[in-house]
């Protein structure tokens, strides 16, 4: 007798939670005890467990919803997230996803099983069209994070091709600078490259490179010269140049005022003392020694 007094109490606890009318629903409730039986009474106890272990399930899995919440929150503004903590994420929605689908049934089975109980009352029936939305929130909630998720990922893979893309740019513009810089110093050693010869009046005849005659002028660097038996250096390092001769003339047009000749041991010296000015008509120089 006093097993069925608790069992009948703890039921009447169960059938009047979350009640906003208190009176009516307890004059349900004893009702219903009147006429249970013991067994009744057991199943009710049970059902009543369910529900409640439903309830904290429930309320578990939106704190998991939440924490994955804060979980993408974090890593879609973090540099250093990773294919497998994406991954990762995936599979714990996946997992969610499949626990909420399990909780809904188990709420239809518990629905299905008060239905037929004569224990049941409206409290009840609010109670469990409340979890039933509850269910449906965070099974939209999750497919909301699992969207994210996506795009998120897209947007990962934008940025990683627009960053080859400007990689490849990048590539493409440091190849055309080392063109161009290759280009202007190939123009600047262009510019700067003379041509000299320091020979005796025969040789110089006989490479073309002076023409004299009888009662004719003296051509220098006319018509088809040898230009193979010249020097070739830069103006920007030639200054001296060693004629091993003890005597020397610049038979080029070289400025008078750029340069010298000096007599060094017995020898003479071309030294160049204002490089811009000597080359600025001719990059060709010319010296008969004998």
């Amino acid at each position: 007798m006093k097993k069925l007094i608790l069992l009948a109490a703890v039921a009447g606890l169960m059938l009047s939670a979350c009640d906003n009318k208190p009176k009516e629903n307890d004059e349900e409730s004893a009702q219903a005890l009147q006429t249970a039986t013991t067994q009744e009474l057991q199943v009710a106890v049970s059902d009543r467990d369910s529900l409640l272990s439903l309830v904290n399930d429930i309320s578990s899995g939106m704190d998991q919803i939440k924490r994955l919440e804060n979980i993408l929150s974090v890593s879609s503004g973090a540099k250093g997230e990773t294919a497998s903590q994406r991954a990762q994420i995936r599979a714990d929605i996946a997992a969610i996803k499949q626990t909420l689908e399990q909780r809904r049934q188990q709420l239809a089975d518990l629905e299905a099983k008060l239905n037929k109980s004569s224990l049941t009352n409206s409290n009840l029936r609010k109670t469990i069209e409340t979890l039933r939305s509850q269910i449906d929130s965070q099974a939209a909630e999750i497919e909301t994070l699992r969207t994210s998720l996506e795009e998120a990922h897209t947007q990962i893979g934008t940025l990683n091709t627009k960053v080859d893309s400007l990689n490849v740019t990048v590539d493409t513009i440091s190849s055309q600078r080392d063109a161009a810089q290759l280009q202007s110093v190939e123009l600047a050693n262009e510019l700067n490259t003379c041509y000299y010869v320091a020979a005796s009046s025969k040789e110089l005849k006989q490479h073309k490179i002076l023409e004299t005659g009888f009662l004719r002028k003296s051509k220098l660097l006319k018509g088809d010269f040898d230009q193979s038996f010249f020097n070739k250096a830069d103006k920007r390092n030639l200054t001296e140049i060693k004629l091993y001769s003890k005597k020397a003339q610049v038979l080029t047009n070289q400025p008078a005022g750029s340069y010298q000749i000096a007599d060094v041991n017995g020898q003479k010296v071309l030294r160049i003392t204002n490089p811009d000015e000597f080359w600025s008509l001719s990059n060709y120089l010319v010296i008969k020694i004998d």
